[in-house]
This record gives C-alpha cells, structure tokens and sequence, in this order.
C-alpha cells in the first residue's frame, strides 16, 4: 500500500522545487550557473527517490 503523505507531499513538491531551480533560477546566477543547477538536480532526484520510497512503504510488514 503505498502512503499518499510521502509521494504527494514529500515527493512531487521536491521534484517541482528542484526543477524550478535548474531551469529558472540557474539562467540567472551568471557565475554560480553550475553548482545552482547542481542542488536544483540533487533536489529534485531525492524528490523522486522519496516519491518511490512512497509507493513501497507499508505500515506493516507484509506476511508470507
């Protein structure tokens, strides 16, 4: 069963956030472009580790 809170709360916004900041924000740090770019990608990949963390997690341990 996977938990709502994770992937539509944790999940898509670091992934929008994290997009934002490599395509708008970075354009704009003439000297800074590379590592702004940077933390926008890291941002946005943790967002989409989260998101499958969301889509895996269980609150019980499923039994065999």
């Amino acid at each position: 069963m996977a938990s709502k809170a994770i992937c539509l709360g944790v999940g898509i916004p670091m992934m929008a956030v994290g997009g934002l900041i490599a395509l708008l924000w970075a354009p704009m740090e003439a000297d800074l472009a590379g590592t702004v770019e940077s933390v926008g990608s890291t941002i946005g990949i943790l967002g989409a580790v989260f998101f499958v963390a969301g889509l895996f997690y269980a609150k019980e341990p499923v039994a065999r």
